[in-house]
């Protein structure tokens, strides 16, 4: 018998979650561009920004338990059965809940090589056991996954696009990796970008749900300006919604961050403006970084990441880059030490790092 409370097995086998940096060593907050957390470049809708100040007059009343108003909302813009929408405090809350409800002692869930961290995670508080299925230059490699899945296997997830590479499946890759699933295997598609995507070929997941009963769909509006709100949202078969929703938190998301999330929602103008001036940017940064010996992967997320030569040359990078008070993210802890990975921020920003690292690479 232990002196004090244990936890269950496997708990403190888990690498803990590590952030990018939000500040510059040396730098006063006034003098640092962040640019590590893929958070909108354009701020919040500013019918979000009415919508909380105006809730913030009841802050004395519970929120509405299941977000009715915001899945109502979602369902009339994305064209889906509200009934099939579960809400929750960001997508991290919906993945957490996903693997609570499919993955038990001794099961496995499959990622992609570079998938995001919060996966194992998920996994290994589930008591499940991560299989990481290796990528093709960067991008999820379907053979590779189905290979992967055994009888142990519950979930395979995958970032559609893919954080933090921006590598994407389209659509007829993501039909074949379902359809080489058995049918008790839950398919996990976090579309977390799929507002800035701009390739003619995705597919978000949402026929995929509508066809399936083994797909689920997950969403975010950190990225679309509401980061602070914490609400992400899944969409799923009704057997799925149905399971979720008898573990979920009776009111896991707060009234503030459901006004927020149905203006946001209702407001597709300023998703539009979102996405376009990260297209424009994401071209040009990846263009002007490119253009310096340096390999920028294609990306179809609100960020790029950069491939140096080596780590060595990536840490100086990164140093050269925060000594301007351009804060971006490194990749040692997805295993790409030689990366950086830069969010899509302001044109003033773009300009600045594209010229910090002009004149780094001008100095090799």
């Amino acid at each position: 018998m232990s002196d004090r409370p244990v936890p269950q097995p496997g708990i403190l086998t888990i690498a803990p979650y590590v952030p990018g940096r939000s500040s510059a060593p040396g730098k006063m907050a006034g003098d640092t561009i962040k640019l590590s957390a893929n958070e909108s470049p354009l701020g919040a809708s500013p019918k979000a920004i009415a919508a909380v100040k105006a809730a913030a007059e009841k802050l004395e009343i519970y929120p509405e338990g299941s977000s009715r108003e915001l899945r109502a909302a979602l369902g009339e813009v994305h064209g889906l059965d509200p009934e099939r929408i579960v809400v929750g405090a960001g997508s991290d809350e919906v993945l957490h809940l996903l693997a609570q409800t499919y993955i038990g002692d001794g099961d496995e869930a499959v990622m992609s090589q570079y998938g995001f961290m919060v996966y194992p995670i998920i996994t290994r508080a589930a008591g499940g056991t991560p299989v990481v299925a290796p990528e093709t230059d960067y991008c999820a490699d379907v053979d590779a996954i189905l290979a992967a899945v055994t009888r142990k296997t519950k979930i395979v997830f995958l970032a559609n696009p893919n954080n933090p590479t921006g590598t994407y499946l389209d659509a007829e890759a993501l039909d074949r990796l379902h359809a080489g699933l058995p049918a008790n295997v839950l398919l996990v598609i976090d579309s977390a970008y799929a507002e800035y995507v701009t390739a003619p070929d995705y597919g978000v997941g949402i026929s995929l749900v509508e066809r399936s009963e083994n797909v689920v769909m997950v969403r975010t509006f950190s990225k679309m300006g509401l980061a602070a709100a914490r609400v992400g949202w899944l969409y799923g078969p009704a057997h799925l919604v149905d399971a979720v929703n008898r573990i979920r938190g009776p009111f896991n998301v707060s009234v503030l961050g459901q006004v927020a999330a149905e203006a946001a929602t209702r407001d597709v103008a300023f998703t539009r403006a979102l996405r376009e001036h990260n297209d424009k940017w994401r071209v040009w940064l990846s263009a002007e970084i490119g253009s310096n010996r340096l390999r920028v992967l294609p990306s179809q997320g609100n960020f790029i990441l950069v491939l140096f030569d080596d780590a060595d040359m990536a840490k100086a990078a990164n140093g050269a880059l925060l000594e301007r008070g351009l804060v971006v993210r490194e990749m040692g802890g997805y295993g790409i030490a030689n990366g950086l990975r830069i969010s899509i921020g302001s044109e003033g920003a773009m300009r600045a790092v594209a010229a910090t690292l002009k004149d780094f690479m001008e100095s090799k």
